[in-house]
């Protein structure tokens, strides 16, 4: 069988990647402005928030009228999610759903939804990042700029793509990051268009939010001394421990999910919504240092009086648990940051943990601290790579490289063997509500097994599997979409994103993978 490759796709043709190149940056430059602004908004209302609360604090009136001030905070985040739907959660999910072409939002209100709510919960102290909305709010600035140029559907869908790593990018101060992040967790393709455009975005987004805000990174953590090779075995200790921490922090977030939230069904959002705005009242009065991202968390751990052990442990659950009431609930905002600071307390509670063994210095509790953000990263996001470029790119040194990749490697197999889903794959599961089925694969003879990606407007995308071309001695035994297992009945349809398990004779193997490889190649 023969698969045409005429006419030429017109994402080869050089004037098409170079006004790619000018597409990217217009959508950097219009994400990072609006999340330039978001930024300063979350600043300023934490700010806002801690003097208010300060000053609450010191009168029973003061404690009833905080407590006023929440509710209204609440009904209004309510009015604003019932108004635009898609702004719920931290806002990743919907733009996986916007990649694959199985959700279509209304970009201008997502965009002002979006900010606005999550200014309110950030002024209402609830334990929430601003990286997830920030990746949402640059998404449907590229689906802004796709919008206004009259791009097709397609190439829109890149742009979201874009615009996502612009978010990211512009929320860390991490360009590289960004551009991981949106290939390997988002459109998960690699194609000269793709990243050529997503890192011009990443990288104006990043230049114009330095620009305004400056070049220092959101947490700088830095490296004392390098850690001896004679410490590695440590370090894969440790990773293992991130990897069962990263599961057990998805596996606590699911169950919050839908064992507590899910079975409040009536008076929605308002009767999910209201717990943490309660959670967030106490935590105004009684444990300050739990509020908004973890800012403050931070700078207790770069004081040089630091923290002791049972403190970080108080604070490392704590912190947990209040971001799993937040997140479980559905409110608008991220997971991101509070993931970040977590990962940075495991690390720190480790460090200050063997700094009590022989022969390990506790010089060496910064890099733990680092390690401990790779190692909770790709155990919750299972995105390695993305791991450990972010602490390179927070800590400005390479000089610990090669400690953080095993670390996150580590992490990330334990994680995987532990069968805790990946954490924005089961957010996305539940948006398209998927329902998963165990595959059955049966082989016979001499087989060969090869996995592909569907991409974005390629042949095989919208059609159902018996409508789709496939080589001679070809069977699709297994769909994994978002995570979920789909036994790949004739009647199911691709979607882009979409991971095949394909089993073809091994004779004519090499023919065969080069027809699918074509059918599956995205197009824009």
């Amino acid at each position: 069988m023969e698969v045409s490759t005429s006419p030429i796709p017109r994402r080869l043709s050089r004037r098409f990647q170079m006004a790619m190149v000018g597409e990217g940056i217009l959508v950097g430059l219009l994400a990072g402005g609006v999340i330039t602004l978001y930024r300063l908004a979350l600043s300023n209302a934490e700010r806002l928030l801690r003097q208010i609360t300060s000053l609450a604090a010191q009168s029973f009136l003061g404690h009833v009228l905080w407590a006023v001030a929440l509710l209204g905070i609440c009904l209004v985040v309510c009015a604003l999610v019932k108004w635009e739907p898609a702004t719920s959660g931290s806002g990743i999910p919907q733009v996986d759903a916007e990649v694959m072409d199985r959700v279509d939002a209304p970009w201008h209100r997502v965009l002002a939804a979006k900010f606005v709510e999550g200014t309110l919960c950030a002024f209402a102290g609830l334990s929430l990042g601003r990286e997830g909305p920030s990746v949402q709010l640059g998404g449907m600035s590229g689906k802004a700029v796709s919008r206004l140029l009259h791009k097709e559907r397609g190439e829109e869908r890149l742009l979201v793509t874009c615009g996502a790593a612009a978010g990211m990018s512009a929320a860390f101060h991490a360009p590289l990051a960004g551009v991981l992040f949106a290939v390997e967790e988002i459109h998960r393709e690699f194609t000269a268009p793709l990243v050529i455009s997503a890192m011009c975005s990443s990288l104006s987004a990043d230049y114009l939010v330095s620009r305004v805000l400056g070049v220092a990174p959101v947490l700088s953590f830095t490296f004392a001394h390098d850690l001896p090779h004679a410490y590695y075995p440590m370090l894969v200790i440790f990773g293992a421990l991130c990897g069962l921490l990263g599961a057990l922090h998805n596996a606590g977030m699911f169950a919050c999910q839908e064992r507590l939230f899910g079975k409040l069904k009536g008076y929605l959002p308002f009767s999910r919504y209201i717990i943490p705005f309660v959670v967030a009242w106490f935590a105004a009065f009684w444990f300050p240092d739990l509020m908004c991202g973890g800012d403050a968390i931070v700078e207790h751990m770069l004081s040089p009086e630091g923290l002791t052990l049972g403190t970080v442990m108080i604070l490392l659950v704590g912190k947990y648990l209040y971001t799993t009431i937040c997140y479980g609930s559905g409110t608008p905002g991220g997971t991101l940051f509070p993931l970040v600071v977590l990962g940075s307390l495991a690390g720190m509670g480790f460090g200050l943990a063997t700094a009590h063994l022989p022969g390990i210095p506790a010089s060496y509790v910064n890099n733990f601290m680092v390690f401990g953000i790779a190692g909770l990263f790709a155990g919750a996001v299972r995105a390695p790579v993305s791991a450990v470029v972010l602490c390179f790119e927070l800590t400005g040194s390479l000089d610990a490289l090669l400690a953080v990749s095993v670390v996150s490697i580590t992490s990330y197999v334990v994680a995987n063997l532990t069968h805790v889903e990946p954490f924005y794959e089961v957010g996305l599961q539940n948006l398209l509500d998927i329902t998963p089925a165990d595959p059955t694969v049966n082989g016979a003879g001499d087989r060969m097994l090869h996995t592909y990606n569907v991409g974005a407007g390629s042949m095989v995308e919208g059609r159902t599997i018996a409508e789709v071309p496939w080589p001679n001695g070809a069977l699709v035994v297994n769909i994994s979409r978002a995570g979920t297992n789909i036994i790949p009945t004739g009647k199911v349809e691709l979607m882009a994103l979409d991971e095949l398990l394909v089993t073809m004779n091994s004779d004519t193997d090499w023919d065969t993978d080069l027809i699918i490889h074509k059918l599956c190649e995205g197009r824009v």
